[in-house]
């Protein structure tokens, strides 16, 4: 686990990006001043790399019908959903799939689906004005797009206006307050960070590469939001004629949605940490070398934090020896990270600026059960 600044120099014109990364992560009972550092790995390309194909506005590229805050899809636009999405300060998602032409996404069932060259992910980041009311008054703040081409994909963010009728290209990030009812009815305030193109990058790579995160088959694989009847996603899509390739049901993995309180804790657990944390915390992600991967199908209880002591020293580990102890989540790496809001502590790192207390309660749940079986 890490943390990290971002500061920008001007040279000749041109904005670059120089990125300091700090190791948090750990604490171990040895010498901190001979810890080894572990380190993250970082785009550092000039953050602003502008291209002429680029749009500067989001409504150039047809998606949604106006009134564009409507996000009412275009025929090329498919909307979809995910088992467990990642939290983002509590702010809602509306994500979309742009397949140009005749193209179609191919079926796979570990990792992304394969897409065509000229396929947009569309992510749309909102929130409702009152949370017992989500299909009401709503404040988009941002689109985030990863566009394929050249067999590679690209990230491209678009920041909205105030009157919510345009949205416009951004490199380098923006803050906002937001401000909500929630479904208690309290009013919630939040300072929203909006990342520029490097944070992005840096969450979706992949080794060398930028890649998806949400469209697996075990994310995909739920009842499709926008159906009449009980229709898997999956298969409206393979019935759409937009994914080819698809396996029987019995055959495709499932990611368990985080708070569905019918399924087991273990499970609802790994499938939060999956969603939240391993698209960096993996064997090819950004976190690599902390050695803690939390891949939902993970089976090696020490990859997985369980009495793993940490591999750097930092103020990110509280002074505590291990990421997981059993039964013991007040000594537990990961459960004060995940409930610090300091930027140089808290995880994930990204995205998040408050505390997601209902997650950390499930955590803390799923460390006190594993001690049953350690």
């Amino acid at each position: 686990m890490f943390t990290g600044s971002i500061i920008m120099k001007q040279f000749k014109g041109i904005w670059f990006s120089l990125v300091f990364i700090g190791c948090v992560s750990c604490q171990d009972t040895i010498d901190k001043s001979l810890a080894p550092k572990a380190t993250k790995f970082v785009f550092n390309k000039p953050l602003i790399k502008k291209e002429v194909t680029e749009k500067e506005k989001l409504s150039e590229y047809g998606f949604f019908k106006l009134p564009l805050a409507n996000l009412d899809p275009t025929e090329q636009v498919v909307l979809y959903n995910l088992n467990t999405p990642l939290f983002s300060n509590y702010a809602f998602k509306k994500r979309f799939i742009y397949l140009p032409g005749d193209a179609k996404m191919r079926y796979k069932n570990s990792g992304i689906m394969e897409f065509e060259n000229g396929s947009i992910l569309i992510k749309n980041f909102y929130y409702p004005e009152d949370f017992r009311n989500p299909e009401q008054e709503k404040k988009i703040l941002e689109t985030r797009l990863l566009i394929k081409k050249n067999n590679q994909w690209k990230p491209l963010n678009y920041i909205w206006n105030e009157e919510q009728t345009e949205a416009s290209l951004n490199y380098i990030g923006k803050v906002k307050l937001v401000n909500w009812i929630d479904k208690e009815g309290e009013k919630q305030t939040v300072s929203y960070s909006i990342p520029n193109l490097n944070q992005c990058k840096n969450c979706h790579a992949r080794g060398k590469y930028v890649v998806p995160i949400g469209p697996t088959a075990a994310q995909w694989n739920k009842t499709y939001a926008m159906s009449l009847s009980n229709k898997n996603q999956l298969d409206y899509f393979h019935e759409k004629g937009i994914l080819k390739e698809l396996v029987e049901p019995n055959s495709r993995p499932k990611l368990p949605g985080w708070d569905n309180v019918l399924l087991p804790i273990a499970n609802r657990a790994k499938a939060y940490l999956d969603s939240n944390c391993a698209h960096c915390h993996n064997a090819e992600g950004s976190a690599k070398n902390s050695g803690l991967y939390l891949s939902y199908n993970q089976n090696d209880s020490r990859k997985r934090g369980i009495f793993k002591p940490p591999i750097a020293a930092g103020k990110g580990s509280g002074d505590f020896i291990y990421d997981i102890v059993p039964g013991h989540p007040d000594q537990s790496i990961l459960i004060y990270r995940m409930k610090s809001n300091d930027p140089s502590i808290r995880m994930p790192e990204i995205g998040r600026s408050i505390e997601h207390s209902e997650a950390v309660v499930l955590l803390e749940q799923y460390i006190e059960e594993l001690a049953q079986n350690n």
